[in-house]
C-alpha cells in the first residue's frame, strides 16, 4: 500500500501556476526527497500533499482522501516540519515538544501521564531532556532542529503507518549537524516503520539519505529514482543551470561544482 499518492496535482498562487500534472508516489516505509531549483515548487509540493494549499487534483494517504478523516485522525497521521516553524514566545522546550500531543488529548482537557511518557521518551530520544525547560529562543540552530523533530515524533507516536513530511530540515545547519538530524531521521524511520518525504537543496546529503530522489523543475516532475539515476551531470546541468562533476562514494554520487573557465 502506498503512503501518499499524488495525481494530477495543479496549484496555483496569486494567479500563477506553480505545479502542473504532478503525478507522484511515495511507498510505505520510504524516504523520498523532492530536490529542484530555487522556484522549483518543492515547498508548495509538500504543502499541497499535506493540505495546507489550495489544489487540484487528487492527494490520498494511505489510499484514503484526507477529507475523510477528522482532523484529530489526519493529525495522528501525518506530521509537517515547516522551514520556519512558528513558536510562541517564552515557551519552554518540553511545552513545544507536548504540543505534538494535542490531537490526542480530549477537548478543552490536558495531557495524561501517558502523553508525559511520550514526551519524555522522545526527548531522551533526541538528546533533549537536559534542555526540556530551556527556552526555545536560547537553544542553538541543531538543539532547534531537534526539538522541532521531537514535536511531530511526538504527535505521531502510536501510529503504524505515519508520514513525516519535512520541508528542507537542514536548512542553515552546519555540515555536522545536517549529518546529526538526518542520521536521526533515518534510525527513527527504521524502529518506527514510518514514511519519509522531505525536501532538500543539499544535493550530495539528499542523495545519501533517500531510497529515491525526484527532481522537480519548471512546476512538474521531470526525473525520478534513485540517487544514481537522478544526480547525473546532465540533469543538473539541464535543469539548474549548473556546472557540475558527479562522483560516485560508497554512500551515493556526491556532486561537485565546477568552477566555469
Amino acid at each position: 500500500m502506498s503512503a501518499i499518492t499524488v495525481s494530477g496535482l495543479n496549484v496555483s498562487l496569486d494567479r500563477s501556476r506553480i505545479l502542473s500534472d504532478v503525478n507522484l508516489t511515495v511507498e510505505r516505509g520510504e524516504w523520498l526527497t523532492v530536490i529542484g531549483p530555487n522556484g522549483a515548487g518543492k515547498s508548495t509540493l509538500l504543502n499541497a500533499v499535506a493540505g495546507l494549499v489550495q489544489a487540484d487534483g487528487v492527494v490520498l494517504w494511505n489510499e484514503r482522501p484526507p477529507a475523510s478523516m477528522s482532523r484529530r485522525q489526519r493529525a495522528r497521521l501525518l506530521a509537517v516540519v515547516p522551514q520556519r516553524p512558528v513558536v510562541p514566545t517564552g515557551m519552554t522546550v518540553l511545552d513545544y515538544v507536548l504540543l505534538g500531543r494535542t490531537p490526542h488529548m480530549p477537548p478543552l482537557g490536558r495531557e495524561s501521564r501517558h502523553d508525559l511518557d511520550v514526551v519524555g521518551d522522545v526527548c531522551g530520544r533526541l538528546a533533549l531532556t537536559e534542555l526540556a525547560m530551556r527556552r526555545m529562543d536560547t537553544l542553538s540552530g541543531g538543539e532547534r532542529q531537534r526539538a522541532f523533530l521531537a514535536r511531530a515524533l511526538a504527535q505521531l507516536a502510536g501510529a503504524t503507518d505515519a508520514v513525516l513530511l519535512l520541508d528542507e530540515p537542514t536548512s542553515a545547519l552546519d555540515i555536522g549537524h545536517q549529518q546529526e538530524v538526518l542520521e536521526l531521521v533515518d534510525s527513527l524511520r527504521a524502529d518506527s516503520g514510518f514514511t519519509v518525504l522531505t525536501t532538500m537543496h543539499e544535493l550530495s546529503i539528499a542523495g545519501e539519505y533517500a531510497d529515491r530522489l525526484v527532481l522537480l523543475a519548471g512546476g512538474g516532475l521531470v526525473a525520478s529514482g534513485p540517487p544514481d539515476e537522478v544526480l547525473t551531470q546532465p540533469l543538473l546541468a539541464r535543469h539548474y543551470g549548473a556546472s557540475v562533476e558527479v562522483v560516485e562514494t560508497r554512500s551515493g554520487p556526491v556532486v561537485v561544482p565546477v568552477r566555469r573557465a
